[in-house]
């Protein structure tokens, strides 16, 4: 049973055999249907990007788009069969673009992919093309630099460029730049060395001889202007691998893997491909490592290269079932990415290029039938199988479904891991890998494989527990961990947890090391041994960091506090958030700075609740300081704290931190808290300190705002308990109880500041001077002389000596203020002539006033004949009329309308019932002239 990192139950472990993919085979031959009919034999084909070239006995090539099949070009060679033979060789280039055509009576000709008429090659007339090497960056345009193996042995290097120019030859050169010892080149290629735009390799393949050239090509001054591939083969020396020549002719040819599948576009650097040369021993196959270091690269690819054995294939059967005795030669080859497609006697023989086990033997030709070939589509990974009359393809579905288990047996774990696609499979290569490992006794690579397999999870631990790797079994829990769910809880959270104890002892384990400096291995050293602390510490830094959610806080706390281990308990809780814990901690051990400094990245206002008393008692500046930059604190709930430190505080009040939190709180945060306004004025009012002028200075600026945010009857019993008289008066005074102010203060002695007071009610005379009167009496009655009280008498401008007199003892000799006396009756006497005057000028007008009022009944106005009203401008003299001193007139009506519209409503309304009335003439005798008398009241008015 093993423990599924997906689910939290069990389930079965599986074998290699149960995790094969049951689906479609891997290869299989499909006939295609042609869409029309053929007149003649298939002599030659080609395939390239999608597009099919096929040749006829009569010479006419059939060019098919794969992508819009209902659209053949058919083409004629431009001399007929007759003249330059049949068709014997085609060679398409991977972008089908170019065309070459090569007879049986050694005519060649080129086709371009946008030309439907064949140019013929007048320079290479009589070559017997065998083979060709396409230029790597597949140019369209042009062949650029191609190279062309012939049956003589010779390798050309040629450049075509199409032109439809009729004199001018197709190609720009042509030169023979090798010449092969063992026959017909059966084979070229040639592509670039990653990272070196000068550097070639060519393979060139014969009868019983592959060679392997590379090196730096030569350059013209314009593209096209001469042989590139000559420097090449002139300097270079070929990495060759020979077989024995046979007398006989026997198939060969040199095949390269397609592109592989996820290749969107070609730069002209070939991505790793495998080659497989065709010889009379079997195919001699391998990688062509597209490695920069040219040095032995040949070597390198010939020394990886596995040879395949035309005996590994089982003979064909005969009629009879039964096996011949006779092997049958293999005719062609074709490599796929995994696997090497093989024609042997009709058969179709699919090879796994990895382990060479056989994966498809297929008879696919009838008895007689001739194949062409097998050409493979190298940018579409199409495969396809020509005979004279048919086509035949191969279609290939899913051939790395079982690459994995290949890697997996040959323990390339990597390379499986990286080809296994369900989780199963993955698992079991992570498994198997981890066997290995540990039969190796690599236990930490075995741990980082196991954790992500479903081997099971006891099985594990214990192995690494009995083998004491104790790192091994953290990276495996590290490693595990990472797998489970979120929904997986317990499954976390005791990995978790098991985590945290193995941290713990590791990091005690090296501290006692650096400690005792005992029993270290030769490899180490304290030094060593610290850096492997810190490494170890910040392991556990991050792993908390990471899974902290995963980690039970009381669990964890009492796993590290058992080991002791202060640093990472508080690493902890800080990552964890929790505060409340590092502060408690701190705090209990008296680390006050430890505990500010924790204090001071809070924004939490319930931990400053919670640690200001204790905090204030040891480090009350520091802790306002903090709190001064924390505004969403609660003044209110701080008021504790501040109480109690005060009630043991020694400090001025200029250095109590109390106070100057509040005041912060008060000036600053604008605070109308009267909690907060009570706690300052108790914290002044009980200090040690009589100066009064801190508070006083608060009070006053209480008296300067809108509303006092304290409380004053408090505020009042405080001072009066503490003896704050200034205090006391100037509360009294706001309070706007003058006279218990100037009492207290004249009970005190405070002879000034009752003089203060009493001047403070302006607008009541009456109090004020009663006021005066009580501080005069104080004075009077210290005895001070009676000088000193006639002096205070002229403070207030209210008193009189009349006032004072009553306040002197009975023994005072008038002579101390004889000069008073006569300064007092002689202001009597001076107010009593300045009275007299006053009624003097009242008599005189009064006087006046009758004598204006006699002349207004001899007042009159002259009114001329054809006077005219001033509003309606019609006579005067029609109806009744007023006449104004200044010779306005107006009729009684207009005038009362120009009233009525700039009076008020009242008066408005009042004339108008007045008009009405007089007009109807209800009225009569004494009521109407009443009646006449408050209308010209109220037009005078107006």
């Amino acid at each position: 049973m093993a423990l599924d990192p997906a689910s939290s139950g069990y389930v079965a472990a599986s074998n290699l055999q149960d995790l094969t993919d049951a689906s479609l085979p891997i290869f299989n031959v499909e006939k295609v249907q042609l869409q029309f009919s053929l007149s003649s034999d298939f002599v030659a084909a080609q395939a390239a990007n999608n597009v099919l070239v096929l040749a006829l006995s009569t010479g006419r090539i059939l060019r098919i788009d794969l992508d819009s099949p209902a659209d053949i070009d058919d083409i004629d060679l431009p001399k007929k069969s007759s003249e330059v033979g049949l068709i014997r060789r085609m060679f398409l280039d991977p972008s089908a673009s170019h065309l070459i055509v090569t007879t049986t009576l050694g005519e060649n000709y080129y086709l371009h992919t946008q030309s439907r008429q064949p140019k013929p090659l007048s320079r290479l007339k009589g070559v017997n093309i065998e083979s060709i090497a396409w230029n790597p960056s597949l140019p369209t345009a042009s062949t650029r630099e191609i190279l062309v193996g012939a049956s003589d042995g010779n390798i050309y290097e040629v450049y075509i460029e199409p032109s439809t120019e009729f004199y001018r030859r197709e190609e720009k050169y042509l030169k023979t730049v090798y010449k092969s010892s063992d026959g017909p080149v059966t084979g070229l290629w040639a592509d670039l060395i990653a990272g070196k735009p000068d550097l070639r390799r060519v393979l060139v393949a014969s009868q019983s001889m592959l060679l392997h050239f590379v090196g730096r090509i030569g350059r013209h001054g314009h593209e096209g202007g001469g042989s590139i591939f000559t420097k090449l083969f002139e300097t270079e020396t070929p990495t060759t691998h020979q077989v024995p020549r046979v007398p006989t002719l026997v198939p060969s040819g040199l095949t390269l893997s397609p592109d592989p599948p996820d290749t969107s576009s070609y730069d002209g650097v070939d991505a790793e491909r495998s080659f497989a040369w065709l010889s009379s021993e079997g195919v001699f196959y391998g990688k062509l490592f597209a490695s920069s270091a040219v040095t032995n690269l040949g070597s390198k690819v010939y020394n990886e290269a596995k040879t395949f054995f035309k005996t590994q294939i089982p003979a064909s059967e005969n009629a009879n079932g039964r096996r011949r005795a006779k092997q049958d030669p293999i005719a062609g080859i074709a490599l796929t990415q995994w696997h090497i497609l093989s024609l042997v006697e009709g058969r179709i023989v699919a090879v796994n290029k990895l382990d060479e086990r056989i994966m498809y033997d297929q008879v696919v030709l009838e008895a007689g039938q001739s194949a062409l070939g097998l050409v493979a589509d190298q940018k579409k990974n199409t495969y396809w199988l020509f005979t004279t009359q048919e086509i035949f393809e191969i279609v290939v579905n899913d051939e790395d479904r079982d690459v994995w288990k290949i890697m997996l047996k040959s323990q390339q774990f990597d390379a499986a891991l990286q080809y296994a696609r369900s989780p199963a499979q993955r698992d079991a290569v992570a498994t198997a890998s981890g066997d290995y490992l540990i039969s190796k006794g690599q236990y930490l690579e075995a741990a980082g494989v196991y954790g992500k397999s479903s081997k099971p999870f006891e099985q594990v631990a214990l192995t690494f527990i009995d083998h004491g790797e104790q790192d091994a079994l953290r990276k495996y829990l590290l490693t595990k961990l990472s797998t489970y769910k979120k929904s997986s809880a317990m499954q976390r959270v005791m990995v978790a947890s098991w985590l945290v104890e193995i941290f713990m002892s590791k990091l005690n384990t090296l501290d006692d090391t650096i400690t005792t400096k005992a029993e270290l291995s030769e490899n180490t050293n304290t030094a060593g041994t610290k850096d492997k602390l810190s490494v170890i510490r910040t392991d556990f830094q991050d792993f908390v960091t990471k899974y902290k959610s995963d980690l039970d806080r009381k669990t964890t706390y009492d796993i590290i506090s058992s080991h002791g281990r202060e640093e990472e308990l508080l690493f902890y809780a800080t990552t964890v958030n929790d505060y409340n814990y590092v502060l408690s901690y701190w705090v209990q051990r008296e680390r006050w700075s430890e505990s500010l400094s924790v204090l001071k990245k809070q924004t939490d206002p319930s931990i400053f609740y919670k640690y200001s008393s204790v905090l204030m008692a040891h480090a009350a500046m520091e802790l306002v300081d903090i709190m001064m930059r924390q505004s969403n604190l609660d003044a209110r709930k701080l008021i504790p704290a501040l109480l109690n430190y005060n009630k043991d505080a020694r400090e001025s009040i200029n250095q109590n931190q109390a106070i100057r939190y509040l005041l912060f709180v008060i000036n600053q945060l604008h605070s109308t808290d009267a909690a907060v306004h009570n706690t300052l004025i108790s914290i002044y009012a009980s200090h040690t300190s009589h100066d009064e002028a801190a508070l006083l200075s608060y009070l006053e600026s209480q008296s300067l705002q809108q509303e006092q945010s304290y409380d004053a009857d408090f505020a009042l019993r405080l001072c009066i308990q503490y003896n704050r008289v200034q205090s006391c008066v100037h509360i009294y005074s706001s309070m706007g109880q003058y006279l218990q102010a100037v009492e207290l203060a004249l009970k005190h002695n405070e002879i000034d500041l009752a003089s203060i007071v009493a001047d403070r009610p302006e607008s009541n005379p009456a109090l004020r001077k009663k006021l005066w009167l009580a501080v005069a009496k104080k004075v009077i009655a210290q005895d001070s002389g009676i000088k000193t009280a006639i002096d205070f008498l002229k403070r207030c401008e209210l008193l009189r000596i009349e006032d004072l007199i009553p306040f002197f003892p009975d023994f005072v000799i008038i002579d101390d203020f004889k000069e008073e006396i006569c300064s007092a009756l002689e202001d009597y006497s001076r107010h009593i002539d300045a009275l007299k005057k006053e009624m003097d000028e009242s008599a005189a007008t009064a006087e006046s006033i009758k004598t204006d009022i006699k002349a207004l009944d001899q007042r009159y106005a002259i009114v001329e004949p054809g006077e005219k009203c001033y509003v309606c401008r019609l006579p005067l003299l029609s109806r009744q009329f007023f006449v104004f001193p200044c010779q306005h007139a107006f009729h009684s009506d207009c005038l009362g309308k120009k009233v009525m519209d700039q009076s008020g409503m009242s008066k408005s309304r009042r004339i108008r019932e007045l008009q009405g009335e007089i007009n109807r003439g209800i009225s009569t005798g004494a009521k109407r002239e009443r009646m006449v008398r408050e209308l010209d009241g109220l037009v005078a008015q107006a």
